[in-house]
């Protein structure tokens, strides 16, 4: 097994878990904060917009069965890569869609599949996600941690906020 780690900010991160947790080779999706200035932030500081922290996904996956620029593709369909300022009902600097990066082979990769949907013509407005180097990542509290398995009537109503019908739209021919 060649285990490595992604980490994906696209909106509340409690609709970020399922779409990578269901794939082949993924071995842990934990909700978090990355990309702020707080050590171990609470929910309540990040949501606040106090310390510059985005929610976001640490994937542990093994790379002999996914490969990083899988998970890539994958973020692009779950997401909206033209607002820059948040994702769907999620608004706020909190929910900033952003790549983070752990190598400069997943910079390349990154890059690579950002210009390559630059280049689709999938969407009109700009791709505006941010590609940044990792930083240090803060795991959520455990009542964030698998939502979508604990609280399926919650989780169900937070993907109709949008994200549902986004994707429909630009990916689901």
């Amino acid at each position: 097994m060649k285990k490595e780690t992604a980490i994906f900010a696209g909106g509340c991160f409690w609709c970020m878990v399922k779409p990578f947790d269901e794939q082949p080779g993924i071995i842990e999706v934990v909700s978090g904060y990355t990309g702020g200035h707080v050590a171990n932030p609470t929910y309540e500081q990040v949501s606040a917009h106090t310390t510059g922290h985005t929610e976001a996904v640490e994937i542990a996956f093994d790379a002999d069965v996914i490969s990083y620029g899988n998970l890539v593709d994958i973020y692009w369909q779950v997401t909206d890569p033209t607002d820059a300022m948040g994702q769907f009902q999620d608004r706020g600097d909190n929910y900033r869609p952003v790549i983070f990066v752990n190598s400069p082979e997943q910079r390349t990769i990154a890059e690579a599949s950002k210009e390559k949907l630059v280049d689709s013509g999938v969407f009109k407005e700009p791709i505006v996600t941010k590609i940044e180097d990792v930083q240090p990542f803060y795991v959520a509290e455990d009542y964030h941690q698998d939502f979508y398995r604990k609280n399926p009537e919650r989780f169900a109503m937070e993907e109709q906020g949008g994200r549902e019908q986004f994707i429909a739209k630009h990916w689901q021919k």
